[in-house]
């Protein structure tokens, strides 16, 4: 390959389309202000559905791009991918099986629920697994780093790639970007025969995990990144009467922020003032997994056309 890559942003985004493109030929590195244990993405429930993320019909062609590339990693347990039934359900509203899921073994309940398998990427294993793919297919990995501009990246670098999230509103000046928090509950391991989702007020959702269970959430416009107990306190509440168990022992509290964008996805080539190539690949909202592996082939393609 003629050409090395910077990609900006250590979170699910930037590790998969360094996967893509190291994997490629292209000599890739990331930079990144944290490690991938500490970005949004290692917070995040990381259930596959497309969540929180426009415009719809490009977010569900990813989606599935994605759901292709889960299934067949789910067949590796290192991977930390596995496949699981998800129950969604509307506690007051019809909820009919989306178009797009009737190939994934989707299957009404009553008028208010519905089942279908889905990917389930334990962040805990899968965001490791996704960095040493990328390091043993040559990439370069370092963090610590804050690029105030992305013309800050070495002159070495011929094509710079934007996977910063919610970070984008100051690295490219994006007023599009809106924080949307997330808080969830990370609780002790339980029995449970897959994953419960109802998106309507409040938001709640039990997603079990190989070491814990995921109990979640919250999603509103806030920069706080601080665990607030009083909505810790309500979301265990809120699962365990759906669940219809005991309050289980809580493990720990965390917060991340949806990177979710007014005006869609940014997914595209552009310019930096210098003339190099700048890829932009964020505002993923609460579907970055989700949509990981559809936006990096598109981040290759667009590699390719530069």
């Amino acid at each position: 390959m003629d050409h090395r890559i910077a990609i900006i942003g250590a979170g699910v985004s930037g590790l998969t389309c360094g996967v893509v493109l190291a994997e490629a030929g292209y000599e890739t590195a990331i930079f990144a202000a944290e490690p991938a244990a500490e970005t949004t993405s290692a917070v995040a429930a990381a259930l596959w559905f497309p969540y929180d993320a426009e415009p719809l019909d490009k977010v569900i062609a990813w989606a599935l791009q994605s759901y292709e590339v889960f299934a067949e990693l789910s067949r590796n347990a290192a991977t930390g991918v596995s496949m699981i039934e998800l129950r969604t359900f509307s506690r007051c509203d019809e909820l009919p099986i989306p178009s797009w899921a009737a190939g994934f073994n989707a299957r009404s309940m009553s008028k208010t629920e519905f089942v279908m398998t889905v990917p389930l990427s334990d962040t805990s294993i899968y965001l490791d697994y996704l960095q040493k793919r990328f390091l043993a297919a040559g990439g370069k990995m370092t963090t610590g780093v804050r690029f105030e501009r992305p013309d800050d990246v070495s002159l070495a670098f011929d094509v710079v790639v934007n996977c910063t999230g919610i970070g984008a509103r100051r690295l490219v000046d994006d007023p599009d970007l809106e924080p949307h928090r997330g808080q969830v509950v990370l609780v002790k391991k339980l029995d449970l025969p897959g994953a419960v989702v109802c998106d309507d007020a409040p938001l709640m959702y039990a997603i079990p995990r190989a070491n814990d269970c995921v109990f979640g959430g919250t999603n509103e416009q806030s920069d706080d990144l601080a665990p607030d107990p009083a909505t810790t306190a309500a979301i265990v509440s809120e699962c365990c009467a759906t669940l219809k168990i005991a309050p289980p022992p809580i493990i720990t509290v965390r917060v991340g922020l949806r990177p979710f964008r007014k005006s869609g996805v940014r997914l595209g080539l552009d310019r930096m003032a210098d003339g190099r190539p700048l890829i932009h690949n964020y505002g993923h909202g609460g579907s970055g997994f989700t949509l990981s592996w559809g936006c990096a082939e598109t981040v290759l393609n667009l590699a390719r056309k530069r």
